[in-house]
This record gives C-alpha cells, structure tokens and sequence, in this order.
C-alpha cells in the first residue's frame, strides 16, 4: 500500500481509536431510513459522531481496500469543530486527526 493510502488506513483506526476513548462510539447501528439521508454528513438524522461511525469510517475503508475514487475532501475538522465542543479540551486530539484525515483527503484526490 503507497504512503498515504496506509496512512489514511491509519487514520481510520486511529478515529475509531479516539471516539471509543471519548465514549461516543456506539454499539447498536441507527436504522436504515437515518442512514439514508441525502444530506451532508447526514446532518439531519444523524449526529456528527454517528456519521463518522456508520457511514464515513465503513465507505472510506471500503474505498482504500479498492484503492477507489475518493470523495473531495469533506472539511471534517470544521464539522468536528461544532460537533464536539461539548467535549472541551478533550476534543484536541480528535480535531487534530480530523484534519490528519482532511489533509490525507486532498492528496488522495
């Protein structure tokens, strides 16, 4: 696997990693109709959490594993940014791999 494509393989399991540690990953899936929306980021079903949960993470694993087209870069750390002020200073490290993954994202495309 080229550099940054294990890198962003990397990175997927390091959000997976954090969200755990941060105890907003979940262990029952939302039901299908809410991961159906047409929406960015399935803003109005789901929190941003879940999106990157049961959406973002499985599509982009799915896309590295075939070294497909990737998607633009969707800017996840802004959204990561109002997504999780709640979390405070705790928030630091998953904005940071937010942007990793933003970052990975532009030279991917």
């Amino acid at each position: 696997m080229s550099r940054p494509w294990g890198e962003m393989a990397q990175a997927l399991i390091d959000l997976e990693r954090e969200l755990r540690a941060l105890q907003v990953w979940t262990v029952e899936p939302p039901d299908a109709r809410r991961l159906a929306s047409g929406e960015p980021f399935c803003v109005d079903t789901l929190g941003f959490e879940e999106w990157l949960q049961w959406v973002f993470v499985p599509r982009m694993s799915d896309l590295i594993a075939q070294r497909g087209f990737l998607p633009r870069a969707a800017q996840l750390a802004p959204m990561g940014e109002q997504a999780f002020v709640h979390l405070g200073r705790r928030q630091r490290p998953l904005l940071l791999l937010l942007a990793r993954i933003d970052q990975l994202s532009r030279q991917l495309t």
